[in-house]
């Protein structure tokens, strides 16, 4: 059955999968221990086979064994078997003969009493690391079901930013998604105010994932901040691309929107900011909030007093109170009932928001449900525009059981520090406090204190640091401007060869591209001189990439200086601390109250 409960018969009579809700297609895997929506595939002849699961892993429920039988042709096997078979591991005899039929391994006979209750216990283990994340990625919970997946496929809005150069998307190391929230009111009516605006970029957060999975900061950027948005480059529909001249020292929600700018000029005016390579982008709209609350069946918030805001129609008393829909949207739009009254007071009322939000989709009542889960994975799905890497469900959900691994007590929400403009309507940055706070985000640090996981063994090279060091007579290096300073490249050659001895280090002028950080490539066998150079100029061991071949040990090194490179002798190593004063909310926190 698909989304519209359409059904077809096959020749052997009509099929029975329409009488099924794509929500109750859940089955438990015990071999991978994570619920799953099975595929029920039209199988006669001439479109495929049957029994077919379509998830992260791309796999069936089980790999057949030489010999075993499989589906008669014709024929679909029904939902409630499956899920029975699934849920009920063979013990023996005839129970195993089966699974070896359907090409599964009989699971070992349980202690007589004990079966259930490690049952359960693994399935709701399985189910508490399977979905999380921000509600926008919990498409991970509902990754499977033909039809089911084929509606959330035709949800989804994709754009094909233009970025210039290669991008491949990051997949073991930290991860970077700008989530942006557009004001455009096209296709609301009135209700929310101008209904012609196009939309800009009204709420903005750069979510940042830890290589190891342990945490996450999650960063807001007031929109009334000044910055520079630089030139940036549209496709449109027909595949030609429109230029967008930039332009200096205006509010940040001008880079969405303004001119005919898409997402990827927020995405590259973030870069250009921060310094901080982003890797992918969701852009969601007012509905967003409105049905993802309701998905979930509300939202916990607390407001330490009444609150009566006539614009943004929110009316709550002092206290806590479940939010959904319509007040749900009216909590995260006020803001000259809270604090200051302005657009900073308005950005800690949405982070209590998302904070609540994610702790309650990673609670039991959400994640045990299949239905609520299949709700919240359509209402997601409707609501995300993304970038084209990212553009189908099977993408989205991998990426998502990806980043579901952080606790939210790990989850840091902060904003990025800014000082009042003289004009007394916009902000600007507090470059003092905001440039070590982007350093230890590009260096993967932590604002929440966290115990890294020991990462498994083979799965990168061994660092520079775990290798001897070089003299510097024997260190070769070319040094390439890629973002630094006019002149950086010379100027630490200059310095390299002067004061730290590196006599076979050479300018190799401009690089390709601007990059956000200072890069340290250098082939297998040349860690001994890259540890050394890496010393000298105090970069961090996330600065450095082994590439290349065995060959390439004849070559000379390339020190690439990015956007956060200030000069020859100034180390780029990230403090261990934020700086005092940013502010920042936990998202375990569950006693935020907005004042």
């Amino acid at each position: 059955m698909d989304s519209h409960g359409r059904r077809y018969s096959g020749p052997d009579g009509p099929d029975r999968s329409g009488d099924i809700d794509p929500a109750d297609q859940w089955v438990f895997d015990p071999d991978t221990g994570s619920y799953q929506l099975r595929l029920v595939q039209d199988d006669r002849p001439g479109t495929g086979t049957s029994d077919r699961t379509t998830g992260t892993t791309g796999t069936t429920g089980g790999t057949a064994e030489a010999g075993a039988p499989t589906a008669s042709p014709g024929r679909s096997r029904r939902v409630p078997e499956q899920r029975r078979a699934a849920e009920q591991p063979p013990s023996g005899g005839r129970r195993a003969a089966r699974a070896a039929g359907r090409g599964r391994r009989p699971a070992p006979e349980p202690e007589r009493g004990t079966g259930r209750r490690k049952a359960k216990a693994g399935r709701k283990k399985a189910l508490h690391w399977t979905a999380g994340g921000l509600g926008f990625l919990l498409v991970a919970g509902c990754g499977g079901g033909y039809y089911a997946y084929q509606h959330f496929n035709g949800n989804l809005n994709t754009v094909d930013v233009d970025l210039g150069g290669n991008r491949p998307a990051g997949a073991d190391g930290p991860m970077n998604i700008l989530v942006i929230g557009t004001d455009s009111r096209q296709g609301l009516g009135r209700k929310y105010g101008d209904e012609g605006s196009v939309g800009h970029a009204d709420t903005t957060l750069l979510f940042h994932v830890s290589e190891d999975r342990t945490n996450a900061t999650v960063l807001s950027i007031p929109r009334d901040m000044l910055v520079d948005v630089p030139d940036c480059s549209t496709k449109q529909a027909d595949g030609s691309a429109v230029s967008i001249p930039g332009t200096q020292r205006v509010r940040f929600n001008t880079s969405l929107g303004q001119g005919g700018r898409d997402p990827g000029c927020t995405w590259k005016t973030v870069e250009e900011l921060t310094g901080i390579r982003v890797d992918h982008f969701m852009l969601v709209d007012f509905n967003a909030v409105k049905t993802l609350s309701t998905a979930i069946g509300g939202v916990e918030v607390c407001v330490a007093k009444d609150i009566n805001d006539s614009k943004s129609k929110l009316n709550l008393t002092a206290g806590r109170h479940v939010v959904q829909g319509e007040d749900a949207l009216a909590f995260v739009r006020t803001r000259y009932s809270v604090g200051m009254g302005s657009d900073l007071s308005r950005i800690e009322l949405q982070q209590q928001f998302v904070g609540s939000m994610v702790r309650k989709m990673k609670s039991g009542d959400t994640l045990t449900d299949p239905k609520k889960l299949y709700r919240l994975a359509d209402a997601a799905t409707k609501a995300l525009t993304v970038d084209s890497g990212i553009g189908s469900v099977a993408k989205l959900t991998s990426l998502a059981q990806d980043l579901s691994q952080v606790n939210t007590k790990n989850i840091t929400f902060a904003t990025v520090p800014v000082v009042d403009s003289a004009d007394g309507a916009t902000v600007e940055l507090n470059e003092a406090k905001a440039k070590p706070l982007f350093a230890m985000i590009r260096a993967d640090r932590s604002l929440t204190e966290v115990k890294k996981k020991d990462k498994p063994k083979g799965k990168s090279a061994p660092k520079p640091t775990e290798t001897s060091k070089a003299d510097p007579s024997e260190v070769r290096v070319t040094v390439v401007n890629g973002g630094g300073p006019v002149g950086a490249a010379q100027d630490t050659v200059v310095w390299l060869q002067n004061e730290q001895g590196v006599a076979l280090s050479s300018n190799g002028g401009n690089a390709g591209a601007v990059q956000a950080g200072t890069t340290l490539e250098y082939a297998p066998g040349q860690g001994d001189q890259a540890r050394a150079l890496a010393e000298m100029m105090g970069l961090p061991d996330s600065a450095l990439k082994e590439t290349g071949s065995a060959a390439a040990e004849d070559e000379p090194m390339t020190l690439t200086l990015g956007k956060d490179y200030e000069g020859a002798g100034t180390p780029i190593t990230a403090p261990t601390k934020a700086p005092e004063g940013v502010q920042s909310v936990n998202g375990g926190d569950e006693n935020v109250c907005a004042k």
